[in-house]
């Protein structure tokens, strides 16, 4: 019964997560979102929160775990995709784009949770965002050679380009959109392009010192 019992508490729990995600919109942030509103969407007593979150900050910080977890497990799914013969660049843009479509809401807590006015919220984005950079950070070193220290540099140059390009799919559509993709592959590459070349000639620069 033990087990029933947890499970039926998890079930509740990750349902009050996703009530407070359909929430949130273009026009409603976490902090317009109020505890009864919450509860009344997952289906329970607004006293019954307390049994799975402390207050509403704790369930905006698991929040923000889960929609960092959700972008972190579709781009290592992009790279796998990569393996197979996927262009990188492309791949993980359309697959940003994707996560964007598809989990909007958790797009939108992430991004302004990130220059809000909580500074708990603000280091938990900040600690998915590294996360973020971090893992592309090492996929970079072992595709490129480059070391760790301007691999990590490369990762994050990335990953803030393409999290002010998401800020701003959000609003468009069709063409815009098309053209931002475009816009966002090109400039992804001078980035690539230019790692490439500094590692190149760093790497020519020591072997002359060896010789």
């Amino acid at each position: 019964m033990s087990g029933v019992r947890a499970q039926q508490k998890q079930k509740t729990r990750q349902a009050l997560i996703e009530a407070a995600f359909n929430q949130l919109s273009a026009d409603h942030s976490f902090s317009n979102l109020s505890l009864r509103e919450v509860a009344r969407e997952a289906g329970i007593a607004p006293t019954s929160f307390y049994r799975h979150f402390k207050d509403m900050n704790e369930l905006g910080l698991t929040m923000v775990d889960e929609a960092g977890l959700t972008l972190r497990q579709l781009m290592r799914q992009a790279r796998r995709r990569i393996a197979d013969g996927g262009s990188v660049i492309n791949t993980s843009v359309v697959t940003f784009m994707e996560f964007i479509d598809n989990s909007s809401n958790q797009f939108r807590l992430l991004l302004r949770e990130r220059s809000g006015t909580s500074k708990a919220f603000r280091a938990a984005v900040a600690r998915e965002v590294k996360h973020f950079i971090l893992e592309l950070a090492h996929y970079l070193e072992g595709e490129t050679k480059c070391d760790p220290v301007h691999a990590y540099i490369q990762a994050e140059a990335m990953v803030t380009l393409v999290f002010n390009a998401g800020a701003e799919a959000l609003d468009i559509e069709g063409q815009q959109r098309d053209e931002l993709i475009k816009r966002v592959i090109w400039q992804l590459r001078y980035i690539s392009r230019g790692a490439d070349n500094y590692t190149r000639d760093k790497n020519k620069v020591l072997e002359s010192s060896k010789s």
